[in-house]
């Protein structure tokens, strides 16, 4: 079917959305939500036979809805209905959620129902409970309402509320004054879903040091404790730890509260937003094994099973600034040196990598220079993979990766993604030519004339599709928890396979005789004479576009290179 995207933006959600339907031999385009006519053009170009909105914040005009079939992709359960769906689902502490499929009416969430699918809720932020959990279900749900319409025969089902099926409520927005902290009073748990239901945004709204600040992201601590709730009792890579009157929690990044007439505010670690304050506040160090026992927060954690041993590193958006390639190199490097011949890379769940840390660089002094930093700090990660080679490495894909944090995944031996991931095998769309070895590693997977096409359309890629091209290996379905059995028990096969000598023997070879083709460091060295003149040379795109990602400046116009994609489904 020709079928059209209206979203607010082409945000993770309407990225899986997106693939999901293209994979299955739908032509899809995108319009973005930027005002009523837009969307009207929209419509006139495309002539699609089904609408759908997978993340929309304003109402589609009623001339579009009312003459053609459009579908709302709303993040509750059947009956819920309001704009903060997630946040109460976190607050309130629900085990299960949903989300439905609706036909779109005049009254907001209001329309019949195409498709409602329930999922589990686990302890965790709301953003990572989106891109996981919640996308998974919506996609499910999208594919049944589609085959639905496509079938003919099924009739939407009106809201009715006397339905023993319809658990949801209208709710209203959630507000920061019923999201604030009680130091005083709410113990560790309730901290932790007002933190976890305000990630990534909006923040909870709260004072530090005289100052008020948005904080962003929740973990629990289990051994520090402190005697006044709410004071900042240590630091860990760039994290800071607040008591509570039972515990404490790690709020890893702050937002300075913007005042009236001053610059725009972003997040940021949270030691390094207080850096002036923190000087009598003790850091407090965790190693990546200490940490893989413990409850604590650690952006990085090790263990071994066996032969295998598994380095997981987990950043807030994906994103790794110079100080978290650093800390991720001298862990790899350390785990590299364990006596084990198989080593996994990736989080348990979530994101693998969306590269450099753009936020961090915007709040540089000089972030030229802080790029150049960060682009070859991640170089020296990826160059520790590519040159380890008495191991078999994987890269565990649970989640999305992007730019230099997917190249740095074709660095291992093996790439293993669940089949829900959204791979963006490209620098384009941040007027970067790119770093990460890609150069010699991409074609290396899918060969130059694929490579070329990957990185100049800039379109996002299902994993399915990844699998067929072969920028990724191998792919399966399930939970994130079903993924990362399965890969323990796939890389526990390879090191336990009698192949294991050979193949290592074989790597090495392979790496001897590229190196004798080109040296890595040949690739490095031109890749950064692109990146350098991106960073530094006037004129070049990057410094404006990473700005207005930062600070989340709203396009003008839907992106060209999604915004006419009829007749492009993905079935190479």
């Amino acid at each position: 079917m020709r079928i059209l995207l209206i979203a607010s933006a082409f945000n993770s959600l309407t990225q899986r959305v997106h693939t999901g339907l293209r994979e299955r031999g739908h032509q899809v385009a995108v319009q973005l939500a930027l005002g009523d006519e837009q969307m009207r053009a929209a419509v006139v170009r495309t002539d699609p036979e089904l609408i759908i909105c997978p993340m929309l914040t304003k109402a589609v005009p009623q001339d579009i809805w009312s003459t053609r079939t459009v579908l709302i992709v709303h993040p509750g359960p059947k009956g819920d209905r309001g704009p903060s769906s997630l946040d109460w689902a976190i607050t309130e502490g629900a085990e299960r959620w949903g989300v439905t499929v609706l036909q779109a009416v005049e009254e907001m969430d209001a329309g019949d129902i195409w498709a409602s699918v329930e999922f589990p809720v686990p302890a965790c932020g709301k953003s990572e409970l989106y891109r996981g959990e919640l996308a998974d279900a919506a996609v499910e749900a999208v594919l049944l309402a589609v085959q639905r319409y496509e079938g003919g025969l099924f009739t939407p089902e009106p809201l009715d509320y006397a339905r023993p099926d319809v658990h949801g409520e209208p709710r209203p927005p959630l507000r920061q004054e019923a999201r604030r902290i009680d130091w005083e009073r709410d113990d560790t748990a309730t901290v932790l879903r007002r933190l976890r239901a305000a990630d990534s945004q909006p923040g909870v709204l709260d004072e530090l040091y005289g100052r008020e600040f948005f904080l962003h992201g929740g973990h629990p601590e289990d051994e520090l404790r402190g005697p006044v709730p709410g004071a900042v009792l240590a630091t860990r890579d760039g994290a800071i730890c607040r008591a509570t009157v039972d515990g404490a929690v790690w709020i890893p990044q702050l937002r300075p509260r913007r005042t009236p007439g001053g610059p725009a505010t972003f997040k940021l670690p949270a030691a390094t937003v207080l850096a002036d304050e923190l000087y009598r506040v003790r850091e407090v160090p965790v190693s990546p094994e200490r940490a893989s026992g413990r409850d604590t927060w650690s952006e990085l954690r090790y263990h071994e099973e066996g032969e295998v041993g598994f380095l997981e590193f987990a950043y807030a958006g994906g994103a790794m600034s110079t100080d978290q390639c650093r800390r991720l190199l001298a862990a790899y490097r350390e785990a590299a040196e364990r006596p084990t011949s198989v080593l996994v890379l990736g989080a348990p769940r979530d994101f693998f990598s969306n590269g450099i840390h753009l936020n961090v660089i915007q709040g540089a002094a000089f972030p030229a220079l802080e790029s150049w930093e960060n682009i070859n700090a991640m170089d020296d990660v990826v160059e520790a993979v590519l040159t380890t080679t008495d191991k078999v490495t994987v890269a565990a894909l649970a989640g999305n990766a992007a730019a230099g944090g997917l190249m740095a995944a074709l660095a291992a031996d093996e790439v293993w993604c669940r089949d829900s991931a959204v791979l963006n095998p490209h620098y384009r769309l941040m007027g970067l030519y790119g770093s990460e070895y890609w150069t010699y590693t991409l074609p290396r997977r899918v060969g130059a004339e694929q490579a070329g096409r990957l990185t100049a359309e800039a379109l996002p890629v299902g994993a399915d599709h990844a699998r067929r091209i072969g920028l990724v290996d191998r792919t399966v379905g399930g939970d994130a928890a079903g993924f990362r059995r399965w890969v323990a028990r796939e890389a526990a096969r390879i090191a336990a396979s009698p192949e294991l000598t050979g193949r290592l023997v074989d790597k090495k070879r392979r790496r001897a005789a590229d190196e004798e083709a080109k040296p890595l460091a040949e690739y490095r060295a031109e890749e950064l004479r692109r990146m350098h003149a991106d960073f530094y040379r006037a004129g070049e795109p990057y410094h404006a576009l990473r700005r207005d990602f930062v600070h989340k400046v709203c396009p003008v116009a839907t992106p060209e290179h999604v915004a006419g994609l009829l007749g492009r489904p993905d079935q190479s």
